[in-house]
């Protein structure tokens, strides 16, 4: 059995190198026949400054078994960036591991009430508020001091909300006293989405724990001393993922979060349409009125042509007048007349 171990970890690493860095961590899932010990008890370490991110320990699988990855702060890799815990589920009488990820939301982690908000279901740690993570201090721990401001914020309510199996330290689903949770249909569709995988960081502090040979449970019984880590891992930006195209039905959930944003869309445009075509009629007859008053400007150009014409006829008008003065003229003939009678 153990020869057969041994070879399954040589053929892995020999295969790792020909995998994607980015993909090696999210592509290589482990099974093994028997289930990982129960999760530790342990306090949260104070976040120490704004921005980081919780990742609570988990029991991964090395050559000489199950072994404990610390508790650590991680800054969050990109702005809306969810952190969702890796679970061992239990399929085809074998404990399969599924790696955690980073996505927009927070998916499905087999029920794991690993606590410090992630219950089992969903988070209630905290959320983004723009571009800012606010931390609901009724559950994680928060340093001191004005920097925080509207960074936190308190949700008892919250304490309560996200528990499958309040008090359980079982550390997989499925199987033989597993917990027994099934992912919701939205938690099916957040699985869909586009994700990105843990940093180098965080692969680093896991394998490092991998090379402690105090963090196995054979070692340690199940009760590993290093439960957290002591300072936050060193930051990595990533791109956020973008949304994953149309397709299957396994998308129709994940698109359904645009859904409504594409129904809105439609009802503007309603509303938009029949204020445009009132619009457009109103001004079809404006422009059937143009046509009407184009022609009474030609109308009136002609009009205001041939009013000079008549101004200049009337000029000669006052020419007429002296056509009366021979009138006048005609006033010495009763004078002559006048003469004979004289005589």
């Amino acid at each position: 059995m153990r020869f057969f171990r041994s070879a399954r970890w040589l053929l892995l690493a020999l295969l790792l190198p020909l995998i994607p860095a980015t993909q090696a961590h999210a592509g290589v899932f482990i099974s093994v026949g028997f289930g990982p010990p129960v999760l530790p008890v342990y306090a949260q370490p104070i976040c120490p400054q704004p921005g980081l991110m919780w990742t609570p320990g988990y029991w991964a699988y090395g050559p000489d078994g199950y072994y404990w990855v610390p508790g650590a702060w991680v800054p969050a890799p990109y702005v809306g960036a969810l952190w969702t815990p890796p679970y061992w589920g239990f399929e085809n009488s074998l404990y399969v591991f599924h790696p955690g990820y980073w996505g927009s939301h927070v998916g499905y982690y087999g029920g794991i009430n690993y606590g410090f908000g992630y219950g089992g279901i969903g988070f209630a740690g905290g959320m983004w508020r723009g571009g800012i993570f606010a931390y609901n201090t009724a559950i994680m721990r928060v340093g001191s001091g004005g920097a925080w401001g509207n960074r936190v914020y308190m949700d008892r309510g919250a304490v309560d909300r996200g528990y499958f199996a309040r008090g359980s330290r079982v550390a997989f689903n499925g199987g033989p006293n597993g917990i027994r949770y099934r992912p919701s249909t939205q938690e099916r569709s957040y699985m869909n989405e586009r994700h990105v995988s843990p940093t180098s960081f965080q692969q680093q502090h896991e394998v490092g724990a991998r090379n402690d040979r105090g963090s196995y449970a054979k070692a340690n019984g199940g009760r590993p001393q290093n439960l957290v880590a002591q300072r936050p891992l060193q930051r990595e930006d990533h791109a956020a993922p973008t949304a994953r195209p149309g397709g299957g039905n396994m998308n129709r959930p994940n698109g359904g979060a645009s859904r409504p944003a594409q129904q809105t869309r439609p009802t503007y445009n309603q509303q938009q349409r029949p204020e445009g075509r009132p619009t457009q009629t109103q001004q079809r007859p404006v422009q059937q009125q143009r046509p009407e008053s184009r022609p009474t400007q030609p109308q009136q150009r002609p009009e205001s042509r041939p009013t000079p014409q008549p101004r200049q006829e009337s000029r000669p008008a006052p020419q007429s007048r002296p056509a009366q003065q021979p009138r006048q003229e005609s006033r010495p003939a009763p004078q002559h007349e006048e003469r004979p009678r004289g005589r």
